[in-house]
């Protein structure tokens, strides 16, 4: 369960960049974008390293 939750939060990282990139584009923020797409980044790292982990424990 407690990997769950990492899951969960990776995710809500995720979509968190996602807002602040669309945000960034519609204001033409080209620094708030780039912080949505460095976010995205990572939680997308942090979630093929759950993926990694799901692998291994199965």
């Amino acid at each position: 369960m407690g990997n769950d939750n990492g899951k969960i939060d990776h995710k809500a990282e995720e979509l968190g960049g996602k807002a602040k990139e669309v945000a960034g584009d519609a204001t033409n923020d080209e620094s708030l974008e780039a912080e949505g797409k460095r976010e995205q980044a990572a939680a997308n790292l942090k979630q093929a390293g759950d993926n990694v982990k799901d692998a291994v424990t199965d």
